[in-house]
């Protein structure tokens, strides 16, 4: 009996796709600038549906300020099992967290990697979330005699 192996895609739904974005901490922020598409990976925590960002000043800041629709993608894949989980919220506005209680607790939550002395929190606000699980099935064949 030799096993061969088939390749699936898993289409996920909204709720699963937020519970993934919350299992990880770092994503890729997609933007416009100067009239280019831009990605930038940034730390992230869930609150609720909405993903937030921290941002020191530049690019980021600039399409939160704007009010621009963006996308936010996080994945998990696995090279040697060939398997993982990538979920993309798209057009969703990018919105500068101005309140100061939000901006004190987003301090205590969105861990940076880098040093940013400025604390810039962003919010999206998703409309459109996808996500697709890719999986390894083993189906088995029999040899003919």
């Amino acid at each position: 009996m030799t096993r061969d192996v088939e390749v699936g895609f898993e289409e996920l739904g909204w709720a699963e796709c937020l519970r993934l974005l919350g299992s990880v901490e770092v994503g890729r922020l997609v933007f416009t600038t100067r009239a280019l598409p831009a990605v930038r990976p940034v730390n992230h925590v869930m609150d609720g549906s909405d993903v937030v960002i921290r941002s020191g000043v530049g690019q980021k800041l600039v399409a939160a300020l704007r009010e621009m629709i963006v996308a936010y993608e996080a994945d998990v894949l696995d090279p040697e099992r060939e398997e993982g989980w990538s979920v993309v919220v798209v057009v969703g506005v990018a919105r500068l967290v101005r309140d100061p209680a939000e901006v004190a607790r987003y301090e205590k939550l969105v861990r940076s990697w880098l040093p940013l002395e400025e604390k810039y929190f962003i919010r999206i606000r998703p409309e459109i979330v996808t996500g697709r699980r890719i999986t390894r099935r083993g189906r088995p064949e029999f040899a003919s005699s």
